[in-house]
């Protein structure tokens, strides 16, 4: 995949990333809480060595019920400790003891019922809090970790959104162009999703590449905090006033069918690079998604750090849909330990295939 454009210039440090598991910890934030009446149970799990789609199944057994009735608002990793909430749909039943779930790889933390269906991305944001290990230059990480708490970082999807070397979204292609058929709804959406995503990327890239993060006529902004958006045409003292204060956002396309929401100068960028990728276009306009925007930089919130010799430990919150890692790349060159013991075993594994 083509590498992606660093908004401060590529990071001086470099550290490991999840030598265990306890070193990416992640928090889901609801922006509800369950009202305590209805058919619908809503967990809240502490999980490690599992997967999203494990504790589901999980459930699905323990409550007797289809695993179509058991919902979550995101995927979470098995190489981290995670708190994740499930939904679980038993009408007419009393509240099973969720508490007998309990084992090394799985605490229940909570359970209320509800009355409504938790669904995907029902999530307000998630927090962070990751341990960084054989920091090379602690000055150097924590001079951008500052310089992030100011600016921000791109507001790329991270590497997981297209699967292990990039398979999603090779098979996202193939499925667009007609040459792969993907009956299961689930990875449909992770495949074009996965296509999508890495348009959105290269729009980001290119954008900070030409332009840094200077404005552009007809730029399609976004309110802070909202979906909100309005062209920038022209950017007059008042608008620019608000984009340093951050009250407004530069975007980008997330591309779909319908007008395009830029104007001008905006837009003649924002095509040039689209036009580099005229199947991906055709393709998502097909599948029937609609033009969308996103922020252009990521804002992490509460961003803090604690140092111990060569290792930092390093907290912040960020919203939903959102990734750690394209706040980490900013940051460190980081090693991801996991992800380097799974290439290990793939390459042992072909090399006794071979053998």
């Amino acid at each position: 995949m083509t590498p992606l454009h660093y908004l401060h210039g590529q990071p001086e440090a470099s550290a490991d990333l999840r030598t265990f598991n306890r070193d990416f910890i992640v928090q889901e934030l609801l922006p509800f809480l369950p009202t305590g009446e209805g058919e619908h149970h809503m967990l809240h799990i502490r999980k490690e060595g599992l997967n999203t789609a494990d504790v589901a199944r999980m459930l699905s057994s323990f409550a007797g019920v289809h695993p179509k009735e058991v919902t979550f608002a995101g995927q979470k990793d098995r190489h981290a400790i995670t708190e994740q909430w499930f939904g679980v749909r038993i009408p007419g039943k009393s509240m099973p003891d969720w508490q007998s779930l309990n084992s090394e790889q799985l605490t229940v933390l909570s359970s209320a019922r509800h009355g409504k269906k938790l669904r995907t991305g029902a999530l307000a944001g998630n927090r962070f809090t990751l341990t960084l290990r054989a920091v090379s230059d602690m000055d150097a990480l924590v001079r951008r970790i500052e310089l992030i708490k100011a600016t921000g970082v791109p507001n790329y999807f991270g590497e997981q959104r297209f699967g292990h070397d990039g398979k999603n979204l090779a098979f996202g292609r193939l499925m667009l162009s007609g040459r792969k058929k993907v009956k299961d709804r689930n990875k449909r959406s992770i495949y074009l999703s996965a296509v999508r995503s890495h348009l959105f990327n290269q729009l980001v890239s290119e954008r900070l590449r030409q332009h840094e993060l200077k404005t552009l006529e007809g730029d399609c902004v976004m309110l802070a905090g909202s979906k909100s958006y309005f062209v920038a045409n022209p950017w007059d003292e008042e608008l620019m006033g608000r984009l340093s204060q951050k009250d407004i956002q530069l975007s980008a396309p997330m591309w779909g069918r319908g007008q395009a929401l830029s104007e001008a100068e905006a837009l003649a960028f924002e095509q040039s690079v689209c036009d580099q990728y005229p199947e991906d276009l055709a393709g998502l306009e097909q599948a029937g998604l609609n033009q969308e925007r996103r922020p252009l930089l990521l804002m992490p919130q509460q961003l803090s750090y604690e140092i111990e010799d060569d290792v930092i430990v390093i907290k912040f919150a960020l919203p939903a849909g959102s990734f750690a890692t394209s706040v980490l790349r900013e940051l460190v060159n980081y090693q991801d330990v996991k992800e380097r013991e799974y290439q290990a075993r793939k390459a042992a594994a072909s090399e006794e295939a071979h053998d």
